[in-house]
């Protein structure tokens, strides 16, 4: 009997896909580079599978998979997709499907697209989210690239995605070449913004509020149900409650400050940069990592440079708690308005045509940003397809006024107590900036023009103008007129 589909890479994740795919009927043949891996995988986890097909080469693989054949690559992104790729071809037939599962670049998927339709193949790349568990249990799944590979696969992958509340798959197709990998990218960057929100929320009680780990936790336990329901917000609660079995420490005493990275958020404050959308929120929670791992310099740097001093934080403590939820809620509304208008702009450059409340639907279930207030994101986008930015729907924009007095008085009382909180103050200032009328700006255009001759435009009148600001006469009648 003939596969359904291949799998290429027994990482977790490609396992527990696998598994997946098994359990809901699907025929599966797997291979890894290593060999002993593929050994392990169907004598252990997928012992007893008559539905897993271990194989010990690429073309054995391709050789046990039905035509139009489906190949899923599970592997690290970049060159090790390249190579791979390089390997399958000369045993696919015109029409077979590539699906690129992995983390890549939105870009290199736009090239791999490019290059694999000029051969005769098709080529899917497909963010996948919701870490080992997702994998095994229903991941959220972003898919772009050929529409014809798509219907040749969505039942499959409509099967084994995360079902949200209404039992609808969090998988949707989503336009050409890059758009899958685009949105995941953009995905992971409001992950890290998230994180770095809460992680923030965390050291303003801890640092703060001067509270001790248990009783966060039951803060966390009280979040977890309201407003702010989501994925992270109940992992987070989790870890606070783990002890060290070593030290009957929390886990989380012990845990060095120092987070890692694996590159997606740094993509994604790239792109926000090369499209000129402003993202803080999101770029900062990647600066914050960076700044986490300069864990020597900052050890010698507290030794060096005083805090502002310990002043006792004197507010009640209800109440503090009652502002810092109003604050996380604005902070994470101002994360995602920056992460859907990032969509917006890329799926106008690159004409992706790119359904955000459908994108919203997708991570209802399955992936790492699961939360409770997706759906008013799906229902704001639904309502107006045209909506230029998230915090102008009247849901979001009532919330966020209401959480203002809240906001202001968390970001301020942080920073005059020496608490670092970049994703709250970023998504602060976003806000603010949206909505002013008149920024500085205008005086950094006279600067460009000044020593560049950059031009500018005028508020009273259209054109684009120059002035010689070296004119000494002005300059001295403008002094003397003071």
């Amino acid at each position: 009997m003939k596969s359904d589909i291949g799998l290429i890479g027994l990482g977790v994740m490609g396992q527990n896909l696998v598994l997946n795919m098994a359990n809901h009927g699907y025929a599966v043949s797997v291979f890894n580079r290593t060999l002993r891996v593929v050994d392990e995988f169907t004598a252990g986890k997928a012992q007893g599978y008559e539905l897993i097909t271990g194989t010990r080469s690429i073309p054995e693989l391709v050789e046990s998979l039905r035509e139009p054949r489906r190949i899923m690559l599970m592997v690290k992104a970049g060159q090790a997709v390249d190579a791979v790729i390089e390997q399958l071809i000369p045993y696919l037939s015109p029409g077979d499907i590539i699906i690129d599962c992995g983390n890549s670049y939105f870009k290199d998927t736009i090239r791999r697209n490019e290059s694999l339709e000029k051969k005769g193949f098709l080529y899917l790349g497909v963010g996948v989210s919701g870490g080992e568990e997702g994998a095994l249990k229903g991941p959220s799944i972003m898919p772009g690239g050929s529409k014809a590979a798509w219907e040749h696969v969505e039942r499959i992958f409509d099967d084994i995605a995360a079902k949200a509340g209404s039992g609808e798959p969090c998988c949707k197709y989503l336009g050409q070449d890059g758009a899958g990998h685009f949105v995941k990218m953009v995905h992971n960057g409001i992950e890290y913004a998230d994180m770095q929100l809460i992680a923030e929320a965390y050291a303003i009680m801890r640092n703060l509020f001067g509270m001790e780990v248990v009783e966060i936790q039951k803060v966390l336990k009280d979040w977890s149900t309201g407003e702010l329901s989501s994925y992270l917000i109940e992992i987070t609660r989790d870890i606070l409650g783990k002890k060290d079995k070593d030290t009957g420490k929390p886990l989380i005493d012990v845990i060095k400050d120092a987070a890692g990275q694996k590159g997606t958020g740094k993509w994604t404050s790239q792109e926000a940069l090369d499209l000129g959308v402003p993202a803080p929120t999101l770029v900062h929670a990647v600066f914050a990592r960076c700044m986490s791992a300069l864990k020597d310099e900052r050890m010698l740097a507290a030794t060096m440079l005083p805090d502002p001093g310990q002043a006792e934080f004197t507010d009640a403590r209800s109440e503090s708690i009652s502002h810092l939820k109003a604050a996380l809620y604005a902070s994470k509304i101002c994360a995602y308005a920056e992460g859907f208008a990032l969509m917006k702009e890329a799926s106008r450059e690159y004409g992706w045509d790119l359904d955000l409340g459908k994108v919203a639907l997708l991570w209802r279930g399955g992936c790492i940003i699961r939360a409770q207030f997706l759906d008013r994101i799906t229902d704001a986008f639904n309502h107006n397809p045209d909506l230029t930015n998230l915090i102008l729907d009247p849901y979001f924009k009532d919330i966020i006024i209401s959480s203002q007095e809240s906001w202001r008085l968390v970001a301020s009382s942080a920073m005059r107590h020496g608490v670092p909180v970049p994703a709250f103050a970023s998504a602060l200032s976003y806000y603010d900036s949206y909505r002013t009328p008149v920024l500085p700006a205008n005086l950094i255009q006279a600067q460009r023009d000044y020593f560049g001759a950059h031009t500018y435009e005028r508020v009273d009148k259209p054109g684009t103008f120059h002035t010689e600001w070296m004119d000494e006469s002005d300059i001295s009648e403008s002094l003397e007129s003071k």
